[in-house]
């Protein structure tokens, strides 16, 4: 799910949630909820804010 890969992606380049909210310039609890998978279809303006923090593509967190 698009949640893991946020966490997994955000853990290899050890950023912390908090860092990485703030970053994609979005509310903690936002990012929280989107890679526990409590969002499990996240806004397409969030995915894009996630990818520029992480340095990725949107395709890159799309991936199964």
């Amino acid at each position: 799910m698009i949640g893991d890969n946020i966490k997994n992606l955000r853990k290899k380049k050890g950023i912390t949630q908090d860092n990485l909210a703030r970053k994609a310039n979005m509310p903690y609890a936002t990012l929280v909820k989107i890679e526990s998978n409590v969002v499990k279809k996240p806004s397409v303006q969030n995915v894009a804010k996630i990818a520029e923090a992480l340095g990725v593509r949107i395709e890159d967190l799309l991936k199964d």
